[in-house]
């Protein structure tokens, strides 16, 4: 589940979906046009869960350098925190190339299978990737991307 990423807390994750839902709707029913309603909801559940965690305890926001192998539970919002900044950072992305990194690590497709789906060769998927996992790199504590990420 998408929420899950920046949120532990199952309740407040199903509560920002509905609340993600429900807007979608009421955008609908006002009349107003959504084209993209998956980009959309993705967008609003993405908005929400940051603002759910700054309402939290905006005191426990850490340094990346802090973070160590073994998160222990009460840490989680700190964690949140941490992945809500990496999902920004990979929302910061050029439009293609996030895109070419989303369906290889989160969908799980080969560079050949993007190369198809996108209409370009593997060398460009190979050359896209590479540049969006080092920025990200760059921009995250390399034990947390090793750990977390890929």
């Amino acid at each position: 589940m998408y929420g899950a990423r920046f949120l532990s807390d199952a309740d407040a994750v199903e509560d920002v979906v509905q609340a993600a839902f429900v807007s979608l709707w009421e955008r609908l029913q006002a009349g107003g046009q959504v084209d993209q309603p998956k980009s959309y909801l993705y967008r609003t559940v993405h908005n929400r869960c940051i603002d759910e965690i700054r309402q939290r305890k905006p005191e426990t926001q850490v340094s990346l350098g802090q973070l160590t192998y073994d998160v222990p539970d009460e840490e989680s919002v700190d964690r949140s925190f941490l992945w809500a900044r990496l999902w920004t950072s990979i929302d910061a992305l050029p439009p293609k190339r996030r895109e070419i990194l989303l369906l290889s690590k989160r969908d799980g497709l080969s560079q050949a299978e993007i190369a198809a789906r996108l209409g370009i060769s593997e060398s460009t998927v190979h050359n896209q990737l590479t540049k969006a996992l080092q920025t990200l790199r760059s921009g995250v504590d390399p034990v947390f991307f090793k750990i977390f990420l890929w």
